[in-house]
């Protein structure tokens, strides 16, 4: 996962800072970079509207449904930016539009149930919800709306308001979502905030912040962790990923090859859960590596805008850097590359492109294998048993997701309940609903994201007792 608040955008601090696009590597436009001491400001007007948002659910989730239009209609807008300074294929970037909105709508329907309590006792207990406060939001550069939304929308749904900072490489497209979202729910509700660092440090350690949400690196997350405690706020923490798919030997190659290709490729690899290693059984390593390696040949790489494109550029940069350097030291360890291995160039490849890369013959204690590359690079690894599969797939300290592949399915599925992750698919991978939880364990994250959990997530629960009425 991207670092998001760790350095960003470098330069001095002048009021303003540059935006990249991915795709031609020059500055397209600049957004406000705004002061640490500002958010004194702006926590304590969300502060002051807390008290009436939290006041009417009805009324909020109006305002939700009501924003969930405002973004369906903004969409072409949306994805336009978005596509221009993350780097993603403009399909992609409608789809995350959508997804926003989506998101919007599912957390208006929900509320929280009161729940009485009957120990036995003369007393009626009843354990009822409230509001946290005002909730920083900080959100990476892979996903900058959909992961602000996943924030947000639970958040405002239950009764907070958020103040939101998008990372400054992609800060034009929430910008311009939380314009949108200022015609429609009341002022104060929700901030967007953008700026390079200590901005994000400094909402992290805010003492009018009751809650911290935050999608980024496994580093990061451990200084917000810090910085939040300082003022005992919640936080949640959604952080790396290394994702291993594990294919059976009875699997059909050609049969998921697409499905396994693109749970790894989308969005250039930039996807915490993507698929970023694949341990295939020796007889049909070869057979698997080939597959990947025709599809990663023959996959269209390009800017986003471009209607043929099927696979952006790098976001940035300094991950672009990072992903040169791991397959570098893949090859430096004696691995090979079936496809890719270097960075593209020519005609409408100015930017950040890297040619999408199957490796193999990787040594298991390459970085490629035990960190987690966040790009265009996917090492496929032999195994002889099932056992060895299993234990090379929890043995990093990442437990995001995982997969296993294969025609059997109860056998597949007995396989993926002994992945050490928070989510385990069978012949398809990094496939969530709006209604099911989203977690890690180990170093993957701290706390729920997703469904009614990630509700909950944002209320703390408030208990009643009175004694029963009394007959005469």
């Amino acid at each position: 996962m991207p670092s998001t608040e760790t350095g960003g955008v470098p330069g001095r601090r002048t009021g303003r800072f540059p935006v990249v696009d991915p795709a031609t590597g020059e500055t397209f436009a600049e957004a406000p970079d705004q002061r640490p001491e500002e958010l004194d400001g702006v926590v304590d007007r969300a502060r002051r509207a807390w008290s009436g948002w939290r006041a009417d659910p009805a009324a909020r989730a109006a305002a939700l449904c009501a924003a969930a239009d405002a973004v369906a209609a903004a969409g072409d807008d949306l994805a336009r930016l978005l596509t221009r300074e993350q780097g993603k294929p403009l399909a992609e970037s409608h789809a995350e539009v959508a997804r926003t909105a989506a998101r919007l709508r599912y957390f208006a329907g929900l509320t929280p149930r009161t729940r009485r309590i009957d120990d036995g006792r003369p007393v009626r207990s009843e354990v009822r919800w409230r509001a946290l406060g005002p909730v920083a939001a900080i959100v990476p550069w892979n996903f900058p709306l959909q992961l602000a939304a996943a924030k947000f929308a639970p958040a405002l749904a239950a009764g907070n308001t958020v103040v939101l900072k998008p990372s400054p490489y992609t800060p034009l497209a929430t910008r311009l979502l939380g314009s949108v979202l200022a015609a429609v729910l009341p002022e104060d509700v929700l901030t967007v905030v953008t700026g390079r660092e200590p901005l994000g440090a400094r909402l992290a350690s805010h003492p009018g912040i009751r809650h911290v949400t935050f999608t980024g690196s496994v580093p990061t997350g451990r200084a917000v962790a810090e910085a939040a405690a300082g003022s005992l706020a919640r936080v949640t923490l959604e952080l790396g990923g290394n994702d291993a798919a594990v294919l059976l030997d009875d699997v059909d190659v050609e049969r998921v090859a697409d499905r396994l290709f693109w749970a790894a490729f989308r969005n250039c690899g930039q996807v915490c859960m993507a698929v970023k290693r694949v341990y295939a059984p020796v007889r049909l390593h070869a057979q698997v590596v080939e597959a990947l390696a025709e599809r990663a040949k023959s996959v269209t790489v390009g800017p986003g805008l471009d209607p043929g494109t099927l696979l952006g550029p790098v976001n940035n940069a300094a991950q672009l850097a990072r992903v040169e350097q791991v397959t570098a030291r893949a090859l430096a360890d004696g691995g090979r590359a079936a496809a890719g291995g270097h960075r593209l160039d020519g005609p409408g490849r100015a930017g950040y492109f890297f040619a999408p890369t199957i490796l193999t013959d990787v040594p298991p204690g390459s970085p490629v294998v035990t960190g987690e590359q966040f790009g265009p690079v996917l090492p496929v690894l032999p195994y002889r048993d099932v056992d060895e599969a299993v234990d090379a797939a929890n043995g990093t300290g990442f437990g995001l997701g995982g997969s296993v592949w294969g025609t059997d399915l109860d056998r597949a599925e007995a396989v993926a309940d002994r992945l050490d992750c928070g989510t385990a698919w069978i012949n398809h991978h990094a496939e969530l609903s709006l209604a099911q939880p989203f977690a890690g364990v180990k170093d993957s994250g701290v706390g729920v994201a997703g469904g009614p959990w990630g509700l909950y997530g944002n209320l703390r629960p408030f208990v009643v007792h009175r004694p029963e009425e009394v007959a005469g």
